[in-house]
C-alpha cells in the first residue's frame, strides 16, 4: 500500500465535502464496502479499496479515481506495525458462518473475530498517530443490528459484533480530543452477496425452502419488510463523514427497520 501526504480539507461548490482527504474502506470490493468507497470519491476523498479480491479492488479503484490495497486482514500479525496516512477508516470487511455452537469449527470462530474484531483494533491503531497529528479524523464501523441484539446460530459473528461496537465506544472517548470521532452504522440485512449466501445457509438450519428464507426468517423481526441497500448504508456513511457531523461520536446508528426497536 502506497502513502500520500494528505491535502487540507475543503467544501467545494459541488458538496465534495471530503475535498483533499484520504480514506480506506476495507472489505471495499463489493457490497456494502463499494457502495461506501463510490460515496466517499463523490464527496471527494482519494479512496483506498481493500480487498482480498485484487481484480475486483483494481477494477473498482480505476473506476474511482483511487487506490487499491490487495490484503488478507484476517492475517492479523502481518498489520501489527502497519501506519497509516488516512483521514477516513472504514472497518467494513466481513464474513459469516451459520452454525449451532457445538457444531461450529472452531477456526471458523477465530477467522471471524481475527477480521472483524482484532483487524479493525489493529487498523483504529495505525490510523489514530496521522488523524491525531492532523487534528482531524472519521473511524465509520459497519457493525450489524447483530452488534445490538443476538440471534441464533450466529455465536462468531454476534460476539465480533458487540466487540467491535465497544472499540468504537473507547476511540471515540481517547479520539474526541483531538478532533477523531468514532460511530458504528448498524444495518439489518443488506442486499450483498454475503446475505446471498445467507439465505442458503439458513436454508438449510432452519429446514426451509430458499425462497421463503428471505419472508419468513431474515425479515421476521423487521418493521419495514425489505432488505436495505447498499447504496443507503453508503449515504449515510457520507453524512457521518461530512460536516454536520462532527458531534456525532460513540454511537450505534441502527438500519434495520425497527428490528432493534423490540
Amino acid at each position: 500500500m502506497t502513502s500520500a501526504t494528505t491535502a487540507s480539507a475543503s467544501v467545494d461548490a459541488s458538496g465534495r465535502t471530503l475535498q483533499g482527504r484520504r480514506a480506506l474502506v476495507t472489505g471495499g470490493a463489493s457490497g456494502i464496502g463499494a457502495a461506501v468507497a463510490r460515496e466517499l470519491a463523490a464527496r471527494g476523498a482519494r479512496v483506498v479499496v481493500a480487498d482480498l479480491a485484487g481484480d475486483a479492488a483494481h477494477g473498482l479503484a480505476d473506476e474511482i479515481g483511487g487506490e487499491a490495497w490487495v490484503v488478507d486482514l484476517a492475517a492479523t500479525q502481518e498489520l501489527d506495525d502497519l501506519a497509516l496516512e488516512v483521514d477516513v477508516l472504514v472497518n467494513n470487511a466481513g464474513i459469516q458462518r451459520v452454525s449451532p455452537i457445538e457444531e461450529l469449527d472452531p477456526d471458523d470462530f477465530r477467522r471471524i473475530h481475527s477480521l472483524m474484531l482484532v483487524a479493525p483494533f489493529l487498523l483504529v491503531r495505525a490510523a489514530l498517530p496521522h488523524m491525531y497529528a492532523s487534528g482531524w479524523g472519521r473511524i465509520v464501523n459497519i457493525s450489524s443490528v447483530h452488534g445490538l441484539v443476538g440471534s441464533p446460530f450466529k455465536s462468531a459473528y454476534v460476539s465480533a459484533k458487540h466487540g467491535l461496537e465497544g472499540l468504537s465506544k473507547v476511540t471515540a472517548l481517547e479520539g474526541g480530543p483531538h478532533g477523531v470521532t468514532s460511530v458504528c452504522i448498524n444495518p439489518g440485512y443488506v442486499r450483498t452477496p454475503l446475505v446471498e449466501k445467507q439465505i442458503a445457509d439458513q436454508a438449510k438450519v432452519h429446514g426451509v425452502p430458499s425462497a421463503e428464507v428471505v419472508e419468513r426468517v431474515l425479515l421476521q423481526d423487521v418493521a419495514v419488510k425489505r432488505l436495505v441497500e447498499p447504496e443507503e448504508v453508503g449515504s449515510l456513511v457520507g453524512w457521518l463523514t461530512g460536516p454536520d457531523a462532527s458531534m456525532v461520536s460513540g454511537a450505534s446508528w441502527a438500519m434495520d427497520g425497527g428490528w432493534s426497536a423490540r
